[in-house]
C-alpha cells in the first residue's frame, strides 16, 4: 500500500468510545463524509462481516457497493485493528474495488492514534485519479477523522460540525465577495485597510470547533526498526485473509 492514502488523527479519549463510533454502522455513517449509509448483512457470529454502502451523488440518487470487514479487538500489544475490502460495479463510481485498514493505537500520555491506510483501483484512469479523485478522497478522510475527534473529545455532533463548517465557509466567501464588489469603488486607504481582513478570510485556519483536514497527519511517521510507529503504519495480516466482497 505504498502508493495508497494514509491519514492519522490523535484523539484524546478512551479507545472504547472511538471503537464504538467507528465500528457501529449507524454511528460511522454520521461522521464519515465518504459514506451516506452503511448496513451490515446477515452473517454468522465470529466470521468476517459483509456489508453494503451507499454514497449520495445527487438528491435521492445513490451509488452503492458491497464490502467485507473483520476486526481484532483484543491484541497482545493493546492495539486494535479493523480491515476491509470493498467493491462497486456502478458505472458512476470513480472506483471499482479497494482495500484498507484502521488501527487504534493507545498513547502512553493518554488518548490514541486512530489511523487508516487504504488504496483502490480507479475506474476512469490513473491521471484523473491522481489529479482529482485521490486528493479529494484524502481530504474527505482527514476532514471526517477530525469531525470524529470533535465528536469524541468535545461532544460536537457530526451534524452540528457540518453546519459549523458550512457556516464558516459561507462567512469567508461573503467577505471575499464583499471585498471584490467594493474594490472598484473604494479609495486607496480603504483598500489597504481591507487587505488584512481579506487575507484572514482566505488564510486563517478553521475555528477550533470546526472540522479541518489539516489537523490530521497525511503521511506515515518516520519508520524505525521494530518501532510501534512502524508497526502501526503497516497493513495488518488480517487484510490479506479477507475474501473479495
Amino acid at each position: 500500500m505504498s502508493d495508497g492514502l494514509y491519514i492519522e488523527a490523535r484523539i484524546g479519549v478512551d479507545l472504547d468510545l472511538v471503537w464504538e463510533r467507528t465500528q457501529d454502522p449507524a454511528q460511522h455513517q454520521r461522521w464519515d463524509l465518504r459514506f451516506t449509509r452503511i448496513a451490515y448483512l446477515p452473517g454468522a457470529e465470529g466470521k468476517p462481516q459483509r456489508f453494503t454502502y451507499g454514497v449520495r451523488v445527487l438528491p435521492g440518487f445513490f451509488v452503492s457497493g458491497t464490502g467485507i470487514s473483520a476486526g481484532e479487538r483484543h491484541r497482545p500489544d493493546g492495539t486494535r485493528t479493523s480491515a476491509l475490502r470493498f467493491a462497486c460495479a456502478h458505472p458512476l463510481s470513480f472506483l471499482t474495488e479497494g482495500r484498507g485498514y484502521w488501527r487504534y493505537v493507545p498513547c502512553a500520555e493518554g488518548g490514541l492514534r486512530f489511523l487508516t491506510g487504504y488504496d483502490y483501483a480507479p475506474r476512469w484512469g490513473r491521471f484523473a485519479d491522481r489529479l482529482l479523485f485521490r486528493p479529494l478522497m484524502g481530504w474527505a478522510t482527514a476532514w471526517s477523522f477530525d469531525r470524529l475527534r470533535l465528536w469524541c473529545e468535545r461532544g460536537i455532533t457530526p451534524e452540528r460540525a457540518l453546519w459549523r463548517a458550512l457556516g464558516e465557509v459561507a462567512a469567508r466567501l461573503l467577505v471575499v465577495a464583499a471585498a471584490a464588489w467594493a474594490a472598484p469603488l473604494a479609495a486607496v486607504p480603504v483598500l489597504v485597510a481591507a487587505v488584512p481582513v481579506l487575507l484572514a478570510a482566505l488564510l486563517l485556519p478553521p475555528l477550533p470547533g470546526t472540522p479541518a483536514a489539516r489537523r490530521c497527519l497525511r503521511r506515515p511517521p518516520g519508520r524505525g526498526p521494530a518501532s510501534a510507529t512502524a508497526t502501526a503504519a503497516t497493513p495488518p495480516a488480517l487484510l490479506d485473509r479477507l475474501e473479495h466482497p
